[in-house]
Protein backbone atom coordinates (compact mmCIF):
# COMPACT_ATOMS: atom_id res chain seq x y z
CA UNK A 1 0.00 0.00 0.00
CA UNK A 2 1.21 3.43 -0.91
CA UNK A 3 1.29 6.14 1.80
CA UNK A 4 0.82 9.73 0.60
CA UNK A 5 3.79 12.00 0.73
CA UNK A 6 2.99 15.36 2.48
CA UNK A 7 5.14 17.17 -0.08
CA UNK A 8 2.97 16.13 -3.02
CA UNK A 9 0.45 18.54 -4.51
CA UNK A 10 -2.54 16.73 -2.97
CA UNK A 11 -1.62 18.14 0.47
CA UNK A 12 -0.68 21.64 -0.73
CA UNK A 13 -4.07 22.66 -2.12
CA UNK A 14 -6.11 25.51 -0.63
CA UNK A 15 -5.37 28.61 1.41
CA UNK A 16 -4.19 28.87 4.98
CA UNK A 17 -6.32 30.48 7.66
CA UNK A 18 -4.06 33.54 7.74
CA UNK A 19 -4.41 34.04 3.98
CA UNK A 20 -8.20 33.76 4.20
CA UNK A 21 -8.34 36.26 7.08
CA UNK A 22 -6.19 38.70 5.12
CA UNK A 23 -8.51 38.45 2.10
CA UNK A 24 -11.63 38.97 4.19
CA UNK A 25 -10.13 41.97 5.97
CA UNK A 26 -9.07 43.57 2.67
CA UNK A 27 -12.56 43.08 1.22
CA UNK A 28 -14.03 44.57 4.42
CA UNK A 29 -11.81 47.64 4.18
CA UNK A 30 -12.77 48.18 0.53
CA UNK A 31 -16.48 47.84 1.37
CA UNK A 32 -16.09 50.23 4.31
CA UNK A 33 -14.59 52.82 1.98
CA UNK A 34 -17.03 52.25 -0.90
CA UNK A 35 -20.42 52.22 0.86
CA UNK A 36 -20.54 55.98 1.70
CA UNK A 37 -19.63 56.82 -1.88
CA UNK A 38 -22.35 54.59 -3.26
CA UNK A 39 -25.02 56.09 -1.03
CA UNK A 40 -23.87 59.63 -1.88
CA UNK A 41 -23.98 58.80 -5.60
CA UNK A 42 -27.50 57.41 -5.24
CA UNK A 43 -28.70 60.56 -3.49
CA UNK A 44 -27.08 62.75 -6.13
CA UNK A 45 -28.63 60.74 -8.95
CA UNK A 46 -32.11 60.99 -7.39
CA UNK A 47 -31.68 64.75 -7.01
CA UNK A 48 -30.52 65.08 -10.63
CA UNK A 49 -33.45 62.95 -11.82
CA UNK A 50 -35.89 65.14 -9.88
CA UNK A 51 -34.41 68.30 -11.42
CA UNK A 52 -34.58 66.79 -14.91
CA UNK A 53 -38.20 65.75 -14.36
CA UNK A 54 -39.08 69.27 -13.13
CA UNK A 55 -37.52 70.73 -16.27
CA UNK A 56 -39.52 68.26 -18.36
CA UNK A 57 -42.68 69.52 -16.68
CA UNK A 58 -41.72 73.08 -17.60
CA UNK A 59 -41.25 72.08 -21.24
CA UNK A 60 -44.55 70.20 -21.16
CA UNK A 61 -46.27 73.38 -19.96
CA UNK A 62 -44.86 75.30 -22.93
CA UNK A 63 -46.01 72.55 -25.31
CA UNK A 64 -49.44 72.49 -23.68
CA UNK A 65 -49.82 76.25 -24.30
CA UNK A 66 -48.67 75.91 -27.92
CA UNK A 67 -51.06 73.08 -28.70
CA UNK A 68 -54.13 74.31 -26.81
CA UNK A 69 -53.64 78.05 -27.34
CA UNK A 70 -53.17 80.56 -24.52
CA UNK A 71 -56.84 81.11 -23.77
CA UNK A 72 -57.91 77.46 -23.75
CA UNK A 73 -54.76 76.41 -21.88
CA UNK A 74 -55.46 79.03 -19.20
CA UNK A 75 -59.07 77.80 -18.84
CA UNK A 76 -58.02 74.14 -18.64
CA UNK A 77 -55.27 74.97 -16.12
CA UNK A 78 -57.62 77.02 -13.93
CA UNK A 79 -60.16 74.17 -13.86
CA UNK A 80 -57.48 71.72 -12.68
CA UNK A 81 -57.60 72.17 -8.91
CA UNK A 82 -54.76 69.88 -7.73
CA UNK A 83 -51.21 69.22 -8.80
CA UNK A 84 -52.24 65.72 -9.89
CA UNK A 85 -54.93 67.05 -12.20
CA UNK A 86 -52.48 69.57 -13.68
CA UNK A 87 -50.03 66.70 -14.21
CA UNK A 88 -52.79 64.80 -16.02
CA UNK A 89 -53.11 67.73 -18.43
CA UNK A 90 -49.35 67.68 -19.08
CA UNK A 91 -48.92 63.90 -19.37
CA UNK A 92 -49.50 63.74 -23.16
CA UNK A 93 -46.61 66.17 -23.62
CA UNK A 94 -44.12 64.17 -21.54
CA UNK A 95 -42.02 61.31 -22.87
CA UNK A 96 -42.23 58.17 -20.71
CA UNK A 97 -44.70 59.74 -18.26
CA UNK A 98 -45.90 57.73 -15.30
CA UNK A 99 -49.59 57.51 -14.49
CA UNK A 100 -49.37 59.77 -11.42
CA UNK A 101 -47.24 62.72 -10.38
CA UNK A 102 -46.05 60.81 -7.31
CA UNK A 103 -44.78 57.97 -9.50
CA UNK A 104 -43.18 60.44 -11.94
CA UNK A 105 -40.98 62.10 -9.31
CA UNK A 106 -38.36 60.29 -7.21
CA UNK A 107 -39.45 59.30 -3.73
CA UNK A 108 -39.86 62.25 -1.37
CA UNK A 109 -39.68 64.98 -4.01
CA UNK A 110 -42.67 67.17 -4.87
CA UNK A 111 -43.49 69.98 -7.28
CA UNK A 112 -45.72 73.01 -6.97
CA UNK A 113 -47.29 74.33 -10.16
CA UNK A 114 -47.97 78.03 -10.70
CA UNK A 115 -51.63 79.04 -10.36
CA UNK A 116 -51.61 80.48 -13.89
CA UNK A 117 -49.98 78.65 -16.78
CA UNK A 118 -49.77 81.73 -18.97
CA UNK A 119 -47.26 83.36 -16.60
CA UNK A 120 -44.78 80.66 -17.68
CA UNK A 121 -43.50 80.37 -14.12
CA UNK A 122 -41.33 77.32 -13.57
CA UNK A 123 -42.48 74.59 -11.21
CA UNK A 124 -41.01 74.68 -7.71
CA UNK A 125 -39.22 71.44 -6.85
CA UNK A 126 -39.03 70.55 -3.16
CA UNK A 127 -36.61 67.94 -1.81
CA UNK A 128 -37.42 65.38 0.90
CA UNK A 129 -35.73 67.68 3.44
CA UNK A 130 -38.05 70.55 2.50
CA UNK A 131 -35.53 72.72 0.64
CA UNK A 132 -36.50 74.12 -2.73
CA UNK A 133 -34.06 72.84 -5.33
CA UNK A 134 -35.46 74.28 -8.52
Amino acid sequence: MHTPNPKTSSFLRGFSLVEMMACVSIIGIIAFMAIPSVTRMRGDSERNLAIARAESLNLAQASFIQVRGRTQAALDWASAASSDSKYTLLRPYLAFAETTLTAYLPSGYSVTFAPSITSMTKVALTSPTGTILY
